[in-house]
Parts: C-alpha cells; sequence; structure tokens
C-alpha cells in the first residue's frame, strides 16, 4: 500500500504521521487548567500516541471533556497550531474537516455557490444531485449559507467533504444539529466512505453506524480494538 506521510516537528524531534494506510503519530496537546492561586498552568492532554489508521477504516478518538480529541483534529486540520514544534503535510495526504461550529463554511455565498467552490470541476448537474442527496433541492440551492439552520450548515459541511478529495475525514461531532432523518443520510453517507475516519462524538448512534475498528483512548493515548463495551463511554465523553 502506498504510505501518505504527515511530518510534525517537536522541538529538534520529527514524528512521522502515514495517514490512510501506515502508522500514525499524534502530537503533544498542552490542555489549559486553573492553578491553586486562580492563574493558569498547563499539562500534557496529549502526549506522542502511535496508531495505524488505514483505508476503509474509522478510529474514535475517546475522552472525557478537556483530553485534547478537539484540539488534535484542529491540529491536524491545520487550524491550530501545536503548542511545540509544527505540521508539515506529506506528498499525497488530502485532508477532509468537519468542525462543530461550521468554520469551512463561506457563509456570504449560497448553498451552491460553496458546492460549485468545493468542486470546480463537476457540471451545475453533479452539483444539484449532490446537495439532493444531502437533502437540499429546488430553491433550497439559492440559499445563502448564512441564513441555514444549523441543521442545514451541517449537512451542507458534510455534501462538501463528500466532493473534497480527501482520502481522510476528520470529523468533530458530525451528527450535532441533525433531525432524525438527516442524521440517518449523513450516517449512511460516511459509511460509505473509502477512506479513513477519525471521529469525536458523543453519539453513540453514530458510533454504532460507522462500527468503528480501533480506538485512541485520552489522555493515556492507549490505542485498541473498538468494543462494545466502550459504548456507553461514548456520551460521557
Amino acid at each position: 500500500m502506498r504510505v501518505v506521510p504527515t511530518y510534525i516537528a517537536l522541538g529538534s524531534v520529527v514524528l512521522l504521521f502515514a495517514f490512510a494506510l501506515s502508522r500514525m503519530h499524534f502530537p503533544t496537546i498542552m490542555s489549559e487548567h486553573e492553578g491553586d492561586q486562580g492563574g493558569h498552568g498547563s499539562f500534557a492532554a496529549l502526549r506522542q500516541v502511535s496508531v495505524e489508521l488505514e483505508a476503509g477504516q474509522c478510529y474514535v478518538l475517546l475522552g472525557e471533556n478537556g483530553a485534547g480529541r478537539s484540539t488534535l483534529l484542529r491540529i491536524l486540520a491545520g487550524v491550530e497550531e501545536p503548542d511545540a514544534g509544527e505540521v508539515l503535510p506529506g506528498h499525497g495526504l488530502r485532508l477532509g474537516y468537519y468542525a462543530q461550529e461550521h468554520e469551512t463554511l463561506d457563509t456570504a455565498r449560497t448553498v451552491l455557490e460553496n458546492m460549485r467552490s468545493a468542486a470546480p470541476d463537476l457540471s451545475e448537474a453533479d452539483h444539484r444531485g449532490i446537495l439532493g442527496s444531502f437533502l437540499f433541492s429546488g430553491d433550497d440551492v439559492a440559499k445563502p449559507t448564512g441564513v441555514l439552520s444549523g441543521g442545514e450548515k451541517t449537512r451542507l459541511a458534510l455534501a462538501l467533504l463528500v466532493v473534497s478529495g480527501a482520502n481522510v475525514l476528520l470529523l468533530d461531532e458530525p451528527t450535532n444539529n441533525l433531525d432524525p432523518g438527516s442524521r440517518a443520510e449523513i450516517l449512511s453517507a460516511l459509511r460509505h466512505f473509502k477512506g479513513a475516519i477519525v471521529l469525536v462524538t458523543h453519539d453513540e448512534g453514530a458510533v454504532d453506524a460507522l462500527q468503528p475498528e480501533r480506538v485512541v483512548l485520552l489522555p493515556d493515548g492507549i490505542e485498541d480494538a473498538w468494543s462494545e463495551d466502550l459504548t456507553d463511554l461514548v456520551a460521557l465523553a
């Protein structure tokens, strides 16, 4: 299999990410906490975790709030900088990132304009067909993105990921704000994604639907096979 590497330099140490097809090392992440005197200190919420992530697999990042799950996704997506070193994307890696805050959407553009921007090589019919599969039809595609509901923004952001050409999806709470019908459609689309998925969620049903193979337990960085015994911990994370 072809290796798709990304390098993260932590001081003088360079760690290798090999997304989708080989071994992946996570960076050190520091989290703020209140000190005894009311000031702020920091502790290592995530240290040098190493996992294997292959095409077609789903990984769940599982841990308590503050364990660094969403921060890790933002760093890998290039939205935030790591506390030490830098992320240097390797050749061939194509990341798709879904943020809870829908920050990847251009709210000044319409639904259709966002799709055109994400997939300029597709035809108008293809744009509308993909949007239709995410429950945008007729005049819905002409809506300004800024006036969409939270659920509609979620559907649009995930539709844009589908056409992005990404081989690894970083998903932060992708089923938030979705009604039951939309949620089922979105999970069906994600279940058929051919690349790899790294998932952060409180939704036990989403985990059941995506059938993850592996889990990384934070902040300890323990990587293991997914077990149904962990499902009850998802909603508590």
